[in-house]
């Protein structure tokens, strides 16, 4: 159980820091796309949409994983009480 634990948090640490590394390109083309916007052009907004629409899916699937283990977790443990 310790184990777990510790795997646990040097995965979440490990996340938490290294997501400015990931969020570099975002905020790049986040960037190019209010610039364009700004200069009259409409096709930053739907770059923008876009990248809120790919990023809502790792969230529903995390949410989703996380439910079903949940409900099976707590199926176990009725079992193991009767």
């Amino acid at each position: 159980m310790r184990n777990k634990v510790a795997i646990l948090t040097l995965l979440l640490l490990t996340s938490l820091l290294s997501n400015d590394l990931f969020a570099q390109g975002c905020s790049m083309c986040r960037a190019v796309a209010e610039t364009s916007v700004a200069g009259g052009n409409t096709q930053g907004s739907g770059l923008n949409a876009g990248i809120l629409y790919i990023m809502v899916f790792p969230y529903i699937l995390i949410g989703v994983g996380f439910f079903f283990w949940f409900r099976h977790r707590k199926q176990l443990q009725k079992e193991q009480d009767s």
